[in-house]
């Protein structure tokens, strides 16, 4: 499993903020009765830059709670925006291909679909619902890790995908060719088609690999209540809603809304070159 950044960030400002409230209480109470204790004796018989300095030193905080209050704003400051406001994301995989490429950073908007605890992701206020055509991040029903694909079928809605053909509740969703293609693989490059397909007036491209859509056993399904099916627009090489099913509202996590940079793998530096709204 990837390790969950919020559940960190949650886990820093619960100790940050615990140091500094027991220092409040606490170990603040034992500094200030050591300053009374020194000025009622020895700071009686001592010069003033001698009590100065022997005041400071017993005021001093502990080097642990020096760092807790001075860490605890700015941790909660991050916390907040990358919980409630916006949250950075890296394309780990081609499923969403050509659309977002391997290696692009992007930005998730986290209250598009409405404002959500962080760790537990309860919903706490409701904003909008995902519509179709949009690019979504959420955490599979099969997997406990951040995923990212397009949002095809609502709840109640009806998808049906045959060959290359894409249907929603009886409605074959519009295509344009654009062109041939070769498309990256596990075993390597292998023809394939580019199209413009349009859902919802979100116009974006699609790619596909000659000869593959027409092999897949399954080619209906209906969507739950409170559910929604992912495609990713690489759509013979994406592992979806078709093969690990719909997706829980509760299980959402975003909206995808832009490329901020883009970094190749291994030792390169990142560039900015694809920065770009996501269609």
């Amino acid at each position: 499993m990837d390790i969950d950044f919020s559940v960190v960030l949650v886990s820093l400002v619960g100790i940050c903020g615990i140091l500094w409230l027991l220092d409040s209480l606490l170990i603040k109470k034992t500094r200030l009765a050591a300053i009374e204790k020194y000025m009622s004796g020895q700071g009686k018989h001592k010069s003033d830059d001698e009590i100065a300095d022997a005041v400071a030193d017993l005021a001093r905080e502990p080097l642990l709670i020096e760092y807790a209050k001075s860490f605890f704003p700015v941790l909660l400051i991050v916390l907040v925006l990358r919980s409630f406001l916006m949250e950075p994301f890296q394309i780990p995989t081609g499923s969403m291909i050509p659309t977002l490429e391997v290696g692009d950073f992007i930005l998730v908007n986290k209250y598009a679909y409405g404002i959500r605890l962080p760790v537990i992701g309860t919903k706490i206020i409701d904003v909008a619902t995902p519509d179709r055509g949009e690019v979504m991040v959420f955490i599979p029903p099969h997997e406990d890790k951040y995923y990212i694909k397009r949002v095809i079928g609502l709840p109640g809605d009806t998808v049906r995908y045959e060959g290359r053909d894409l249907y929603i509740n009886g409605e074959l969703i519009s295509k344009e060719l654009q062109g041939n293609i070769q498309v990256d693989t596990n075993v390597g490059a292998l023809p394939g088609t580019l199209y413009t397909e349009t859902i919802n007036g979100i116009e974006h491209a699609t790619q596909h690999i000659d000869g593959v859509g027409q092999r897949r056993s399954r080619t209906s399904w209906v969507i739950p209540n409170g559910h929604y099916f992912m495609m990713g627009d690489n759509r013979d090489n994406s592992s979806d809603s078709r093969v690990w099913g719909a997706v829980p509202e509760k299980d959402i996590v975003g909206k995808a809304v832009a490329v901020w940079m883009h970094k190749e793998p291994g030792l390169n530096l990142p560039t900015f070159s694809r920065n770009q709204l996501i269609n």
